[in-house]
């Protein structure tokens, strides 16, 4: 399988990871012009799970290193399989929360919030997984302030949220609405990861321990997690939305093929920048690896502000606000970086 071996490469497959998270978004963007997101969210998962066997098979099955695969997933040992499928779980509520979300409030709002909360809860707890397996690396003072400037930035996301003004009541009570879904999808989101990191041998992934599962098929372990609890938790949003009317599985097969590849193609984008984190965690820690992938809300409030327009007619002081969330966003991956080094 393939390995990453070097740091430098692993901080550039992070930052792919931060382009995928941080876009996917889009795709509902897209679909959202004829498609409810409760909708859109079943394609999504439909390209997550193709995206992750494809991966397996190419990436996860050449080379000389590592075991391929096939003879991975063969010997997986019971507590790491059902460790992913529990991260796969807590995954899926956040992100059909975080997805909601990105209906009521915009992506500009949406991501900065909850993977930004995600972002700071989600390093504490991965940083202690680290600790337990002995991988602990980087620089937990540095590691600090760069958490601290996201945190910063998190604030002055919510501040601009709130000054951006709506042209009706109803707009802000689904704005308002929108925050709390972040905020809870923000706090759920951060504990998925460990439970995947903990399923890995990340101190070697060239000899895993028996048992123990290589990146590529804990990808496609976690995808078949999320794709078979979105049974039940999409099918309880679809039935009780959180806005609008309830929505059946009869609309969705109404579907046309375009507005379906959209979804697919989000859940592709949002997979492989997750497959991606998972190969550099043995280079770069559970803690940086995620730290670094979860600078997305940055790259999601720049399509939202930028592509989206979704700060339209706002305030020169709201402006202000988000120049300095993207300063500090900035500022904090540099430390986060270079806390690795």
């Amino acid at each position: 399988m393939f390995i990453v071996n070097s740091y430098t490469l692993a901080v550039i497959f992070c930052f792919i990871t931060m382009l995928c998270w941080g876009s996917w978004g889009n795709t509902q963007k897209l679909a959202a012009k004829s498609w409810r997101y409760e909708l859109f969210y079943w394609d999504y998962v439909i390209g997550m799970v193709i995206f992750a066997f494809l991966i397996a098979f190419t990436m996860g099955s050449i080379g000389s290193q590592g075991r391929p695969f096939i003879h991975d997933i063969a010997q997986a040992g019971s507590g790491a399989v059902w460790s992913i499928i529990l991260g796969g779980l807590i995954f899926n509520a956040s992100n059909i929360l975080l997805s909601a979300s990105i209906s009521l409030a915009g992506m500009s709002v949406a991501f900065p919030l909850g993977v930004g909360i995600a972002l700071v809860l989600g390093v504490i707890n991965n940083y202690i997984v680290d600790m337990q397996q002995g991988t602990a690396s980087g620089n937990i003072a540095l590691l600090a302030v760069g958490v601290g400037l996201v945190v910063i930035a998190i604030i002055c996301n919510g501040i601009a949220s709130g000054m951006k003004g709506s042209s009706s009541d109803s707009d802000k009570k689904s704005s308002a609405k929108g925050i709390l879904l972040a905020a809870v999808s923000g706090i759920l989101m951060s504990f998925f990861y460990r439970f995947v990191a903990s399923a890995m041998d990340l101190s070697n992934f060239a000899d895993p321990a028996p048992g123990k599962v290589t990146p590529y098929t804990a990808i496609v372990i976690f995808s078949l997690g999320v794709f078979v609890s979105n049974f039940i938790f999409n099918t309880f949003v679809m039935r009780h939305p959180f806005s609008g009317a309830k929505v059946s599985y009869r609309e969705y097969f109404k579907g046309n093929a375009g507005t379906h590849l959209v979804g697919m193609l989000g859940g592709a984008i949002w997979c492989l920048g997750t497959a991606l984190s998972y190969i550099t965690t043995g280079k770069a820690g559970a803690a940086i690896s995620y730290a670094l992938g979860q600078g997305a809300p940055m790259i999601a409030a720049i399509w939202g502000v930028f592509v989206w327009k979704e700060f339209k007619g706002a305030k020169r002081s709201v402006y202000a606000l988000l120049g300095v969330m993207f300063v500090f966003f900035v500022a904090g991956l540099g430390f986060i970086i270079a806390a690795g080094n």
